[in-house]
């Protein structure tokens, strides 16, 4: 039998369907980051929101999250009474971000929980400030990525 290596792409990609719940939940996984804005674009489905939030063990729905996320607390209440519709395209995106950001510090950190913990936790790195805090706004969400990538090559100043 022959494996084929699969790109570092489909690899992040389908880590992060995953937190969405994966082939339960997309009809196709997304196989190139422009499949992925395909399907952020039309929204992501109410049910990856749910289940994306149902399987964290430390982050909860606070002002921050839903911040990151771009969306009231109420509003996800809506989605998660109706478990239909789509989320809008602001939404998905954000919310992929978040979870890109997750898988991320999950494969530093070495699990979920852990990574979970760092987005809550003041990072010297980041003047003291919590990653989840900073995803609020695109600068923010660069400073966290560039952090991540400092902690991967072992540079934390």
């Amino acid at each position: 039998m022959v494996e084929f290596a699969q790109s570092p792409d489909v690899v992040r990609l389908a880590a992060v369907a995953r937190l969405f719940g994966g082939t339960s939940t997309f009809r196709k996984m997304p196989r190139s980051p422009l499949e992925a804005h395909e399907i952020l674009l039309h929204g992501l489905p109410s049910k990856a929101l749910l289940h994306f939030v149902d399987n964290l063990v430390f982050l909860r729905w606070d002002d921050s999250f839903a911040k990151a996320i771009g969306m009231s607390h109420r509003t996800y209440q809506r989605h998660t009474a109706e478990n239909t519709g789509q989320l809008n395209s602001e939404q998905s995106g954000r919310a992929w971000k978040l979870a890109e950001i997750l898988t991320k510090a999950t494969s530093i950190f070495g699990s979920k929980d852990e990574a979970e913990q760092w987005l809550e936790r003041p990072a010297i790195g980041l003047d003291q400030r919590k990653p989840i805090d900073l995803l609020a706004t695109p600068a923010g969400v660069e400073l966290v990525e560039d952090f991540l990538a400092r902690l991967e090559y072992g540079v934390y100043a």
